[in-house]
């Protein structure tokens, strides 16, 4: 005979291992309204426990008439499951702004039981941005490698030509000829910085306490770009070590707090800046170079209030010469692109309110998944 806990399981042991790898939240709707069941990605995308969900009505976890209250009730009536597109289920409790697309079937098996997957549209659209960012990567190393061995031998040949044509120049001519070997330095410094595109040797990964990397790019940032800025820590005590390189990822986040600095020093006479961190199983993406996919369940966020990022330089922010700031190249970011790819990772940027959000996702230490 079985036991009341086991009625109230919707699939096998089996099959919920199987929910719990997905990277969708997947929920299992009763007639009455019920939540009778959910995945981990269920937990957190709606920031709760399963064991809370349980406890809850649909109707309290979405938007007041949200269409898919709607589409749950047309699926049980026809039987037949529907997908929709872009529908906003954000509230105040988990953020305001999360479009998904639904696909909603009914459970054959358990009449009246509705199955519920969302796929966060956000997420999608930016781990499509993540696979364009590399392919397009790729086109900037092959064009690094070759600008910086074509360009910097004439650069070299006019610096010098310059310095010899000098000494016999009239003096107010000469500031021509300083002119000159200033901006041959200009261009071959950022050809220097381009080079760095064309190493597209693999890193060498170790465990690496993501905590003591944000502590010592937060002693740099006190000490130097960040002085006199608020600084703060949320960190999940409890977060394992990731799979990465110490000092690719010390780059990776002075960098993010530099532009956190400076959009704060631009836009704001006082401002904070926040490092962020939290364990989120159920995102997934392919490693550079192989077939294996592996989970990004760490979590690492920049936060800050300055002045924020203009739309229309938001999607393309991680491209190389995209910048906002009058003095920047455009590189920085791109190199931050770069680093995270080669970890088999994830980043992302969200900017409203006067707060923006850099969102680096990386793969945990000993726990690839193929």
């Amino acid at each position: 005979m079985t036991s009341a806990a086991e009625h109230r399981r919707p699939v096998p042991s089996d099959g919920e291992a199987i929910l719990n790898a997905l990277p969708n939240p997947v929920l299992l709707v009763a007639p009455d309204g019920k939540i009778v069941d959910a995945n981990m990605a269920a937990e957190s995308f709606f920031e709760i426990s399963t064991q809370f969900l349980q406890r809850q009505s649909l109707k309290e976890l979405v938007p007041f008439g949200s269409p898919l209250l709607a589409l749950i009730d047309q699926v049980r009536s026809s039987g037949s499951p529907v997908n929709e597109y872009k529908v906003d289920l954000g509230t105040p409790r988990i953020g305001g702004d999360r479009q998904v697309d639904l696909h909603v079937a009914p459970l054959t098996e358990r009449p009246g039981h509705i199955v519920v997957m969302l796929q966060e549209r956000t997420i999608a659209d930016k781990m499509d941005r993540q696979l364009t960012h590399r392919s397009a990567a790729r086109s900037v190393i092959a064009l690094a490698a070759m600008l910086a061995h074509e360009i910097k031998n004439p650069l070299s040949g006019i610096r010098g030509a310059a310095q010899l044509i000098e000494p016999v120049l009239p003096a107010e001519d000469r500031e021509f000829t300083r002119l000159i070997c200033a901006e041959t330095d200009r261009i071959r410094d950022l050809l220097d910085q381009m080079e760095v595109f064309s190493d597209d040797r693999p890193p060498q990964l170790a465990p690496v306490n993501l905590h003591a990397v944000l502590d010592h790019v937060e002693q740099v940032a006190r000490a130097g770009f960040a002085h006199g800025i608020a600084i703060r820590q949320d960190y999940d005590p409890s977060l394992p070590f990731a799979q990465g390189n110490r000092d690719q990822l010390v780059q990776v986040f002075l960098n993010l707090a530099k532009n956190a600095a400076e959009a704060i020093e631009e836009g704001a006479s006082q401002g904070e800046i926040v490092f962020q961190t939290a364990f989120r199983p159920g995102i997934r993406m392919s490693v550079p170079g192989s077939p294996e996919r592996i989970s990004l369940p760490l979590e690492v966020c920049v936060h800050d209030t300055g002045a924020g990022i203009h739309d229309d330089i938001l999607p393309h922010l991680f491209d190389p010469f995209v910048t906002s700031k009058s003095t920047g190249k455009g590189l920085g970011l791109a190199l931050v692109a770069k680093i995270i790819r080669d970890h088999g990772g994830m980043i992302d940027c969200r900017s409203a309110n006067r707060r923006t959000t850099f969102r680096v996702l990386l793969p945990m230490a000993g726990r690839q998944e193929s």
